[in-house]
């Protein structure tokens, strides 16, 4: 009818190159690569580690715990911590309570090294893992697309396959330029509003230049509603004022997210969202939790995905 918005049929979850949903991993070709130790790397805290064996590797986040997989070490890895949710690392023990390390449980697993970002905590247990002896390497969290490489690169040479990891970074770059050449660059870029979303806890915020997922927007050939309206920090919450501000045509979430709200017709009942133009055309856009802001092997996924569902629609909702 004419006046009357067409309405987007909906998200869909990141699917791997074999079909089924991205929950499992690609390691590279052939033989697992032997490390070369010991290896002398630099923190990103600034300490000076010394990596002299591999045999039994934890790895604190999910998208860490991805590139050690990938490289092909995934048989080192003695642990997870709870946003490593691809299905290989299922049957590991969880070493995090919450997002917070428990050093007992890291260190009753006796690992010959740990792997964190600067944002895993609590300081007090990061302390006491490095105090009893274990080395430990801080690599930086990643927030844009071109940490991707270098952060492949750091891990690789604190496992001393370094060789793995230049062949890794050499895959993902490929597989990234396919993935940006199948980007439109005509019309006007849609305008992406990323929101976190914990139903179940009542946390409803609005991404803005600090959230990571700028340059993922960027790069799908997007513009980031959040961080163009202004907002400088990771996240506000959301309110009906910031959400008319940013005047999103696609809402970004991630999947566990939506479905803490229940789904899509919950999403439009958090005041604001139904009068955004994104929430008119119900254009939502939804990435699984444990892939979208990894910065890692599978983020040429992600960004086919979401170059996918926030273009998609969009000539019918002008």
């Amino acid at each position: 009818l004419p006046g009357t918005r067409n309405r987007w049929p909906g998200p869909a979850t990141i699917r791997s190159r074999c079909g089924t949903a991205a929950d499992r991993l690609e390691p590279l070709d052939g033989p697992a690569p032997e490390p070369a130790l010991p290896a002398e790397v630099t923190s990103a805290d600034g300490e000076e580690v010394t990596v002299a064996a591999a045999d039994r590797v934890v790895p604190l986040s999910g998208s860490l715990a991805e590139i050690v997989w990938t490289l092909g070490l995934g048989d080192r890895v003695v642990a997870r911590d709870v946003t490593a949710t691809f299905e290989e690392a299922a049957e590991l023990p969880v070493v995090t309570r919450g997002h917070e390390v428990s050093a007992e449980s890291v260190l009753s697993l006796r690992p010959d090294v740990v792997l964190v970002e600067d944002s895993t905590g609590p300081v007090e247990a990061i302390d006491q893992i490095r105090a009893a002896g274990v080395p430990l390497v801080v690599f930086e969290t990643p927030r844009e697309l071109d940490a991707v490489t270098g952060r492949i690169e750091a891990v690789a040479a604190a496992l001393g396959v370094t060789e793995a990891g230049e062949r890794l970074v050499d895959r993902t770059e490929q597989r990234l330029d396919t993935a940006r050449a199948a980007i439109p660059r005509e019309g006007e870029p849609p305008r992406v509003a990323f929101l976190y979303l914990r139903g179940t806890a009542g946390v409803y915020l609005l991404g803005g230049a600090g959230s990571g997922a700028t340059s993922l927007i960027e790069a799908a050939g997007g513009v980031d509603a959040g961080a163009e309206s202004g907002l400088d920090k990771d996240f506000t919450p959301i309110t009906s004022e910031a959400l008319a501000a940013a005047a999103p045509d696609v809402i970004l979430v991630m999947t566990k997210g939506l479905t803490s709200v229940g789904g899509v017709d919950g999403l439009l009942e958090i005041p604001g969202i139904a009068e955004t133009p994104a929430g008119m055309d119900r254009r939502v856009a939804a990435v699984d939790d444990g892939v979208l802001l990894n910065y890692g092997p599978r983020t040429d996924e992600v960004l086919a995905s979401l170059t996918e569902q926030i273009h998609a629609g969009a000539a019918e909702a002008r």
